[in-house]
C-alpha cells in the first residue's frame, strides 16, 4: 500500500477531487494496472451500527462488527471489488487477493488513524465447501465502497474507489464527493423499511412466532457418545438450529442491535449476502486478531449457567473451575491451538490455568494466548491452521468435523465460522460466528451448539444449547412480534 502525501481537506471540493482522481489515473497508466484509491477523513463521532442502520439496503453486502473489549466497531457496504474462494486453499486465495489488491492501492488522509485506510471484510464458512441453495460461499471477502469506524473516541470514515487506467473521472469523482458530504454531516434515519418504534406502539404476543427444531439433538449427542466410547474421536461440538416465523419481517440491525444491548461483552455482528439475507449474532469467541507483530487468540471451552444471585453464581463458577469434564474440554482446544500454531513457528504456554468468561446467561472457561508472529507469516495463514478449532469442531479435528454434518442434519454455513477484517498493514481480526441467526424476511433460523466428550449427557448438553438460545431467540421474538 502506497500512502501519499496528500491532504484530503486540501481537496474539499469536487473540481479539487477531480484533479486529485486524474493524477491517481495517470499512476494507473504508468503501471498498466488499475489502483484502489482509498480516502481516509476523521469526522464528528459517529455509531457505525446506526449509520448502516440509516442505509441499509437488502440488495447489498455489508459487514458490521464491534469489539466491546477495545471499545471499536466498524461497518463497511457497497461491495467494490469481491473475491470468492472454495476448497483447502480458500484461506490462501484470499490473502493472495489481499496481498496483490493492497499492493496496488493508494491511500491517503487519516491512515494512520484507527481503521484508516482500506479494509477487506471476509467471511468464512465453517466447511471449505458449502451446499446447493446455501446463502453464503465458502469464502467471500470484499472491499466496501465505505467504511465508518470508532475506536474510542476517534471516528474514521473512508471511501474507496477502483480506477482502471482508462476510468472515466467525472462519475467517480461526484460518488466520491456525495460519500464525504454524507459522512461529514451525517444525518441519521429510521432504519431501511421500518417505522420509528413508538412507545405507545402495540405489540403482538410471543406466542406469535412459531417454532420447529432441525433435528433430534438428544439422538444427536447419544450417538456422538457412543463413537466416543469406541475411540472414533475424542470430542466433537454438534448444534442444534431452530427455524423461527415471525408475524413480521425482521429488521437484522434492529435485531442486533437488542443483542448488542444484552450481551455488551461479546462481539456483535451482521454480514449481509446482498439478496436481503443477514447472518447476525453476539459471538464470546475471538478466533485470532494480528496488532503490532503479535498474534492474538484464545481458547473457550467448558460452560455452566449464571446463578440467580451471587451466591448461586459464585457456586457455578467454583464447580465450573474444577470441573474434570470441562476442564478436560477445554485443555483439548488448548493443545490443539499450541500444536497448529507450532506449525508456523509460534510456541504457546500450556501452563497457564483457565480464568472465567461471564456472559449475560452463561460463563465459560477462558485462555488468553498472545504470541510475537515470525516474520513472513500472516493472518490468513494463521486463520487457516486455526479454523475451525475444537471449540466448534472437535478432536481429532478431521475426524470429527466429517462426523458434524450427518449427525446434526443441517448444513452450518456461516455457523461456526470465521469472520473478520484486516487492513493493508497486515493487521486484522477475525472471531467465530456462533450465538447467532440467519434471518431472511420473517424467517430466522438460530444455531446454538455445546462439545460432547466422555462424561456428557444428552440431557445435560441440550440444556447448555437452551441456555445459549434464550437470549438470541428474545431478541428475535421482541423484534419480529412487534407491530411497529
Amino acid at each position: 500500500m502506497k500512502i501519499l502525501p496528500v491532504n484530503p481537506a486540501d481537496n474539499a471540493s469536487p473540481e479539487r477531487l477531480a484533479a486529485f482522481l486524474e493524477q491517481c489515473r495517470e499512476v494507473a497508466r504508468r503501471d498498466r494496472h488499475g489502483k484502489l484509491v482509498s480516502i481516509a477523513v476523521a469526522v464528528d463521532a459517529l455509531d457505525p451500527l446506526a449509520v448502516l442502520e440509516s442505509i441499509y439496503a437488502p440488495g447489498e453486502l455489508h459487514f458490521y462488527a464491534e469489539n466491546p473489549a477495545l471499545d471499536s466497531a466498524i461497518a463497511g457496504a457497497e461491495a467494490l471489488l469481491v473475491r470468492e474462494a472454495a476448497g483447502p486453499e480458500r484461506f490462501g486465495e484470499i490473502q493472495a487477493w489481499a496481498d496483490e489488491l493492497f499492493a496496488h492501492t493508494l491511500a491517503v488522509g487519516a491512515v494512520d488513524a484507527p481503521f484508516g485506510g482500506p479494509h477487506v471484510f471476509a467471511s468464512f464458512a465453517f466447511q471449505h465447501a458449502v451446499e446447493p441453495g446455501e446463502p453464503f460461499p465458502a469464502a467471500r471477502a470484499f472491499v466496501p465502497r465505505w467504511q465508518v469506524a470508532r475506536a474510542g473516541e476517534w471516528t474514521t470514515a473512508v471511501a474507496n474507489v477502483w480506477l482502471e487506467p482508462d476510468a472515466e473521472i467525472a462519475p467517480l469523482a461526484e460518488r466520491v464527493w456525495r460519500a464525504h458530504r454524507k459522512f461529514s454531516g451525517f444525518e441519521y434515519a429510521a432504519p431501511a423499511g421500518a417505522e420509528p418504534r413508538t412507545e405507545s406502539a402495540p405489540k403482538i404476543a410471543p406466542r406469535g412466532a412459531e417454532s420447529r427444531e432441525a433435528g433430534d439433538y438428544r439422538a444427536a449427542v447419544a450417538e456422538a457418545l457412543r463413537r466416543i466410547s469406541a475411540g472414533e474421536f475424542q470430542k466433537i461440538v454438534l448444534a442444534r438450529a431452530q427455524d423461527l416465523q415471525m408475524a413480521v419481517p425482521l429488521h437484522p440491525l434492529r435485531v442486533l442491535n437488542g443483542l448488542r444491548q444484552r450481551f455488551p461483552a461479546c462481539y456483535a455482528f451482521s454480514v449481509g449476502d446482498g439478496h436481503g439475507r443477514s447472518f447476525i449474532g453476539a459471538s464470546p469467541e475471538r478466533l485470532v486478531r494480528v496488532s503490532r507483530g503479535a498474534l492474538e487468540t484464545e481458547a473457550l471451552a467448558g460452560s455452566a449457567r449464571r446463578g440467580t444471585g451471587a451466591s448461586e453464581d459464585a457456586a457455578l463458577a467454583h464447580a465450573l473451575l474444577r470441573s474434570e469434564k470441562d476442564l478436560r474440554e477445554h485443555r483439548l482446544v488448548l493443545e490443539s491451538i499450541a500444536r497448529r500454531l507450532a506449525q508456523l513457528g509460534m510456541t504457546v504456554d500450556l501452563t497457564v490455568r483457565p480464568t472465567l468468561r461471564r456472559l449475560a446467561n452463561v460463563q465459560h472457561l477462558a485462555t488468553a494466548v498472545s504470541v510475537p508472529l515470525p516474520q513472513g507469516v500472516r493472518l490468513l495463514d494463521a486463520l487457516a491452521v486455526l479454523h475451525p478449532t475444537p471449540a466448534v469442531g472437535g478432536t481429532p479435528r478431521e475426524t470429527a468435523i466429517a462426523a458434524i454434518r450427518g449427525l446434526e442434519g443441517f448444513p452450518r454455513g456461516l455457523y461456526a465460522g470465521a469472520l473478520g477484517w484486516m487492513n493493508g498493514r497486515g493487521g486484522g481480526e477475525f472471531f467465530v460466528g456462533i450465538r447467532s441467526a440467519l434471518i431472511e424476511g420473517c424467517h430466522a433460523r438460530v444455531y446454538a451448539g455445546a462439545g460432547i466428550v466422555a462424561g456428557s449427557t444428552p440431557e445435560q448438553e441440550f440444556a447448555e444449547t437452551e441456555l445459549k438460545f434464550a437470549a438470541l431467540v428474545d431478541a428475535l421474538v421482541a423484534t419480529g412480534t412487534s407491530t411497529n
